[in-house]
């Protein structure tokens, strides 16, 4: 009987997670495109900091990740403005 109730509970969190993907409202993007961001942080963070040997804290190579992730999008963001004024 739990087993089921729990099938039950993972396959709505599951329709609720693809549903959430399949909108296109702007409200529900901004959420996704955050929680993408961070999980890329979760790769680049620990390249920062094999790359300084040490020299700076495991919070500040988190930050400076997060920085470079935000600054690669505002170029290709701005890149696209540029390349295709008439889709904004």
């Amino acid at each position: 009987m739990k087993k089921q109730n729990l099938v039950d509970e993972t396959l709505t969190q599951l329709k609720d997670f693809t549903a959430m993907f399949e909108s296109e409202g702007k409200l529900r993007s901004v959420p996704l495109k955050l929680f993408i961001a961070l999980c890329l942080n979760l790769i680049v963070a620990p390249a920062v900091l094999a790359a300084s040997g040490g020299a700076i804290s495991r919070v500040n190579a988190y930050a400076i990740g997060l920085l470079g992730l935000v600054t690669v999008g505002l170029a290709i963001y701005l890149m696209m403005v540029m390349l295709q004024p008439e889709r904004f």
